[in-house]
């Protein structure tokens, strides 16, 4: 097998120095997730210093290790790629693993959707040759360099995740990418308490298009209100290549139809005439939205729709985005929708759709437990507020608040579907518990600074929960 990276390559990429020579078979920032055989690289952050933890690296089997300084006490004979920076030489790998490969790039940001979109890309252009895609959300500035650097040197194809909450990270990650297609899933209120308008979160989405070159194609949604000043930012890059999708009339890849059920979707889309159906192993609407932004990308890549198409169907929800689990109880089970990864408004009525499609069992409840939406800036309260639209519209029986910015949520419900508000998700965890009762089904979602996680660890947790009802 062809080694991912040998002293002698990240040595002419980084600038630096090693020791001895090595090869890898992958790249970890991470000491305890490190894989045998991965070059581990030694950041220095603000809490954590990578170059303290050289011995656990090599312990798990570290094939070298990207260094700025000799740790006290190291081993003479250590295999070490002595760096300037360690940062910049993350960088540096990811830019040389991009030069050097023959792949077809494709770079995926929005306000919501990206992960779960990235890895329908995984799936469909898996079907067309060998892909490498981001772990995970790896979307940030060493997200993006650390994935560009795992890069297989025979991949077909590349997806990367670019995220971003301050204008100007996209452009910088976009021009290391330096994609041959780029994916916007939608623009939504996201971050704003690090925007002054919806308007400049498009404009931050748009920096997508400044990595990438005149040959290069913009996959946009054509229902969203931004979409012309998406187009207007891709044509001034330097993009002619625009495909819409969605329902509107103008879009490339345009819905047809779509039928929602509890845990799948059925989907008909036309694109230049011709209909293409398909079924989503992953329920709501949003994605369906999802699966034509995929199409898109495939149309741009000059793909199979049809073969790519059939791969929705192997689509899952992700640990946090839609994933399901049976809740033990002691005089049955009941049904809890993990999505508490991240939250936005636009999620979280995607979420709240999604539930209120579910199917209760006898006795059951629709149960939504929410988070504070983070980064909302001085909207805040209006933006909580206006979610007790859609969750009455929805006719969820029970709505529980976590959070200081929820309490505008809780306050805004009917008082029949108010089911309680606590100040930190530890206290809702149990409220929860004692709550529930069988047949319910519970929507857990919130920012990740709330840690809505913890509902969701203590309501899968042994042994049966005692449902109080």
């Amino acid at each position: 097998m062809t080694a991912l990276w040998t002293a002698a390559d990240a040595d002419s990429a980084t600038g630096g120095t090693s020791t001895r020579a090595w090869q890898a078979s992958g790249v970890s920032i991470d000491s305890r997730s490190l894989a045998r055989g991965d070059l581990f690289v030694a950041l220095a952050g603000p809490r954590v210093d990578g170059h303290d933890f050289l011995g656990d690296a090599f312990a798990h089997g570290a094939s070298a290790a990207v260094v700025h300084r000799r740790p006290p006490g190291s081993d003479n004979e250590l295999p070490l790629l002595i760096v300037r920076d360690t940062m910049a030489a993350l960088g540096d790998l990811g830019a040389a693993a991009r030069k050097r490969s023959g792949a077809r790039i494709v770079a995926v940001t929005g306000s919501v959707g990206k992960t779960g979109t990235k890895e329908a890309l995984r799936q469909a252009l898996g079907r067309l040759g060998p892909i490498h895609a981001s772990a995970g959300s790896l979307n940030n500035q060493w997200g993006v360099p650390l994935s560009l650097s795992r890069m297989p040197r025979d991949a077909r194809f590349g997806v990367f995740e670019l995220g971003m909450n301050h204008p100007g990270e996209i452009e910088a990650l976009s021009k290391l990418a330096r994609p041959h297609v780029a994916l916007i899933t939608t623009v939504e209120p996201a971050h704003l308490g690090f925007f002054s308008s919806v308007a400049a979160i498009a404009d931050a989405k748009a920096e997508i298009f400044r990595g990438m070159d005149g040959n290069g194609a913009a996959v946009l949604n054509r229902d969203n209100e931004w979409y012309g000043r998406l187009e207007a930012a891709a044509r001034a890059a330097g993009l002619s290549r625009i495909i819409g999708f969605g329902a509107h009339d103008d879009a490339t890849v345009r819905l047809v139809d779509c039928h929602l059920h509890a845990t799948a979707s059925a989907v008909a889309v036309s694109i230049e005439g011709e209909i293409f159906d398909y079924c989503i192993g992953s329920p709501g609407r949003h994605w369906v939205m999802n699966s034509l932004g995929v199409l898109g990308v495939v149309r741009a890549l000059g793909g199979d729709i049809a073969a790519t198409a059939g791969a929705f169907a192997q689509l899952r929800p992700l640990d946090g985005r839609g994933r399901r689990h049976r809740v033990s109880l002691a005089q049955g089970d009941a049904e809890l929708i993990d999505e508490s990864y991240n939250a936005s408004p636009a999620s979280i009525r995607a979420a709240v759709a999604v539930l209120a499609t579910s199917r209760p069992g006898p006795g059951g409840r629709r149960i939504a437990v929410l988070g504070d939406m983070l980064e909302m800036g001085d909207r805040a309260p209006e933006l909580h507020a206006a979610l007790a639209q859609p969750l009455a519209e929805a006719k969820i029986d029970l709505v529980f608040t976590v959070g200081e910015a929820m309490a505008s949520l809780d306050r805004a419900l009917p008082k029949a579907m108010r089911g309680g508000h606590d100040a930190d998700s530890a206290a809702m965890a149990e409220r929860i518990a004692a709550t529930l009762r069988p047949g319910d089904v519970v929507s857990v979602k919130g920012s990740r600074g709330i840690r809505m996680d913890k509902i969701v660890s203590r309501l899968t947790a042994a042994p049966a929960l005692t449902a109080k009802g």
